[in-house]
């Protein structure tokens, strides 16, 4: 099990987390990528860390637009999972160009 985060340990992990906002028990971001392809390419990457993990983002696909939304779903909200997943995706979304 993973403590859930306070609401001040959110914001700080978010300050470290360019692009990611709060949107009540989650954390999302979504990024442009400069296509359809590279935007998937960047989906079977995180897919790949996620599983490492055991730890899975809802994702949303939208051509060349991907929108990630984390949350500790066993935990009713946020835990460090879900921080440091987000900062493995935002390295895979800027390494592809978004």
């Amino acid at each position: 099990m993973a403590a859930l985060l306070d609401d001040d340990a959110v914001r700080t992990a978010l300050q470290d987390l360019p692009g990611w906002d709060r949107d009540g028990d989650s954390i999302v971001r979504t990024a442009q990528l400069p296509d359809f392809v590279t935007a998937v390419g960047v989906v079977d990457r995180v897919a790949e860390d996620a599983e490492s993990v055991q730890h899975h983002p809802d994702i949303d696909i939208r051509y060349n637009t991907l929108t990630f939304r984390l949350s500790t779903h066993s935990e009713g909200g946020l835990t460090a999972k879900d921080t440091d997943l987000a900062g493995t995706i935002s390295q895979r979304i800027t390494a592809a160009g978004g």
